[in-house]
């Protein structure tokens, strides 16, 4: 079973920055995409940013130009450098990962979330 752990998570004030990172158990070579979603109070969980392992990238509206997603391949690690923050990003951040296993069927991996809040 793959093990995702989010950290970096904190408090910001408006305008400032904060990069997370999400460390898998397993070589990330095995994802098909890898990606951050986050769900703020009384909101669905949404998807922020994801990468394949085409390194094509796609991004929310709301967070283009301010988030970049990437991932260090040797340190099994995804992150997520969020710059410009506004106080709508205040959310638990999740990190995601998608297996496609040999008999066709997708498998998705959760971390258990780090919280971000965005407040002067």
């Amino acid at each position: 079973q793959v093990q995702l752990v989010e950290s970096g998570g904190g408090l910001v004030q408006p305008g400032g920055s904060l990069r997370l990172s999400c460390a898998a158990s397993a070589s990330i070579f095995i994802f098909y995409t890898v990606g951050w979603y986050r769900q703020a109070p009384g909101k669905q969980r949404e998807l922020v940013a994801s990468m394949t392992s085409a390194d094509v990238r796609n991004y929310a509206d709301s967070v283009k130009g301010r988030f970049t997603i990437s991932r260090d391949n040797a340190e099994n690690t995804v992150y997520l450098q969020m710059d410009q923050l506004k106080p709508e990003d205040t959310a638990v951040y999740y990190c995601n990962a998608a297996q496609r296993l040999w008999t066709g069927q997708i498998q998705a991996y959760w971390g258990q979330g780090t919280q971000v809040t965005v407040s002067s």
